[in-house]
Parts: structure tokens; sequence; C-alpha cells
């Protein structure tokens, strides 16, 4: 799962205020940006290197530090500990592992395959980026609309008023996530507009997921906290 991981993070904030939208981002994407930096330390790499080569079921990667099953413990601790110490509370901390804990189980439906620690052990997800893609899309595009659907019903009754714009900036934002996917689900962008081979330095695969994931989240850290509150 890509973009759903980001609806947890917008839930979580709705209920726990006194933790920052930005933590709780993090922390729903944590495994993912473990994953980037794994790559570059020569842990995890992720092929094909060129972006424009990639589709989701010909991307292949080993996760197994950053979303295999045995280190997830370690992960949960680091952030429960990092939001401990943040906001001095043990229920930020705790908040931030059981999103931590949320994407390794969203993953198991839609995502890549994840082992118990590393490929020769028990395949504990279903693997549906190889398999099913369209299957693993369709089961994060239902995930955001449920998401999204509490999470602005929610707001609704707490009284918070959103501008339809500010509504539309922020779902518009995950229906682009799952429109990208669909361009990309079984044919890279290279074989769909028939792209020639070339290297620029600005095509390569990680460096632009690392962008798109650090843009997300800015962008939601900014929109979703612009709203006024109905006092009555």
């Amino acid at each position: 799962m890509l973009a759903g991981h980001y609806t947890t993070a917008l839930v979580a904030n709705q209920k726990f205020p006194k933790g920052t939208l930005l933590y709780f981002l993090i922390a729903s994407q944590l495994q993912d940006l473990l994953w980037f930096t794994l790559h570059y330390l020569g842990l995890e790499i992720t092929e094909p290197r060129d972006v424009l080569d990639t589709s989701l079921n010909n991307m292949s990667v080993d996760m197994l530090y950053s979303h295999d099953l045995l280190p997830q413990v370690f992960w949960v601790l680091v952030i429960f500990l990092i939001g401990k110490v943040l906001f001095k509370s043990n229920k930020i901390g705790l908040v931030g592992a059981v999103l931590v804990i949320g994407h390794f189980i969203l993953d198991i439906f839609s995502g890549h395959p994840h082992h118990i620690f590393g490929a020769e052990t028990q395949d504990i997800a279903l693997g549906l980026y190889a398999s099913n893609v369209y299957l693993a899309i369709a089961i994060e595009a239902v995930f955001i609309v449920v998401m999204l659907w509490y999470f602005f019903k929610k707001e609704a009754e707490n009284g918070v008023q959103r501008t339809s714009k500010n509504k539309a900036s922020i779902i518009g934002l995950f229906v682009f996530g799952i429109v990208f996917m669909l361009t990309i689900a079984t044919s890279s962008f290279r074989q769909s507009f028939n792209i020639p081979e070339f290297d620029l330095g600005l095509n390569s695969n990680v460096p632009t997921l690392v962008l798109t994931y650090i843009a997300m989240i800015l962008y939601l850290n900014y929109f979703v906290p612009k709203f006024k509150i109905d006092k009555k």
C-alpha cells in the first residue's frame, strides 16, 4: 500500500491532537522511508533502477529490514520512544507504534511480498503487487474511501468546517495516488509512451520515490490543519 497509509495518520491526529500531524505521517510511512534509506546503504536494493522502466508488478526488492516481520519489533519500539520523548506522552508514542503496526498489516493485503525474516523464510503477505496488482489497488482505493469518509464525518461531528477547496485538496492527493498507481500497474512509462533510453540523472527510481513521499507528507501537513472550528 502506498498513499493509503497516510489516511491512518489523519485519523490518529484527529483522535490525539496532542501529537503533531507530521509525527503521525512519518510513523504511518516509517517502513517505506526506512526502505529508501536502506536502499542507499546497499541493504534493500530496488530494481529497476530507472523509474521510467518501473511498474508496480515488476518492481523487486527484498525488504528484509524495513518490512519483514521480526524487525517490526525494533521499529515499533523506536517510533514509540520518539513519540514518548518528543511529546512526553506514552499515549502518543503508543499511537505512533500502532501506525507502524498498521502499515505492516495493510501491506499484507496490498503490497510487495514480506516474510518472517528473509526471502527463505515463510511468506506472510499476499504479495498482490506481483500476483494481482489491480486487486491490490482496489483494496487500497476502498480503504482510502472508508478512512476519508470516517475522517470527514468525525470532523463534522466535532464542529470542524472546511471549505470545498480544502476538502478537494486533501481528497485530490489520494485520487492522484490511485490514478498514478493504475497508470504504472503493469506497464512502465517507457512501455506505455515508447520513451527512448536516456539518463539525465533525474530518472532514477528510488530518488523519485523519496521526493514523492516527502512531497505528499509536506502537502498533507500543509492542507490538513487548514480549517475553521464552528464556535457555537
